[in-house]
């Protein structure tokens, strides 16, 4: 079971609304879960690490009207050089404009919505990767075209939105870890001049 799938019937803002296909998002529930962690089997949905997405993937599904997928990751932690729990939420969405402003789009909406930029970010602006703090969570989120994961997660978002005529399909990578403290700096270099590795 590669994770969940949500998506949402309304975009509020945009042009048009788009609804999803009956049948074409699978969905992990309660009683899935229980069912899984009575029988003994492995759940494919952590609730510990998962628990720093709920704001990421409720963002891009109700706001954005995209369909997601979240699942349990590790991930690097720039901040103390360690591998932490968290998790991951691969998206897909829908635009009929350029992809510069379904982009601008995101992390303006990002901001409306509350999210605020973590006070260390060490991320990637020049490449559309930006990282935000909401409810106990820093999030680093990714916007790309193109496919470029090659995972399951993308492969059912991907199938979740399929463009029509005048539209084209957006990604969104999101990747949470508790949020922390921001990482000492050196006093005598500003922010532009701190290493990033």
């Amino acid at each position: 079971m590669p994770g969940r799938l949500a998506t949402t019937t309304e975009r509020a803002g945009h042009r048009r609304v788009r609804r999803p296909r009956r049948g074409s998002a699978p969905a992990v529930t309660v009683a899935t879960l229980l069912a899984l962690v009575l029988l003994g089997l492995p759940a494919a949905v952590s609730a510990q690490p998962e628990a720093h997405c709920v704001d990421a993937h409720r963002f891009v599904t109700e706001a954005l009207d995209m369909a997601a997928v979240t699942e349990p990751d590790t991930l690097d932690d720039w901040r103390t050089d360690r591998r932490v729990p968290g998790c991951r939420v691969t998206a897909a969405g829908l635009t009929d404009g350029s992809a510069r402003d379904a982009a601008v789009a995101l992390f303006d909406a990002l901001r409306d919505a509350g999210w605020t930029r973590t006070p260390d970010p060490r991320d990637a602006p020049g490449e559309a990767s930006l990282r935000f703090r909401r409810g106990g969570a820093d999030c680093l989120y990714s916007f790309y075209t193109g496919g470029i994961l090659g995972t399951e997660a993308e492969a059912i978002v991907d199938d979740a939105r399929v463009p029509t005529r005048g539209e084209a399909r957006y990604n969104v990578a999101v990747q949470c870890i508790p949020a922390a403290p921001a990482a000492p700096r050196d006093p005598g270099r500003t922010p532009l001049e701190e290493p990033w590795d």
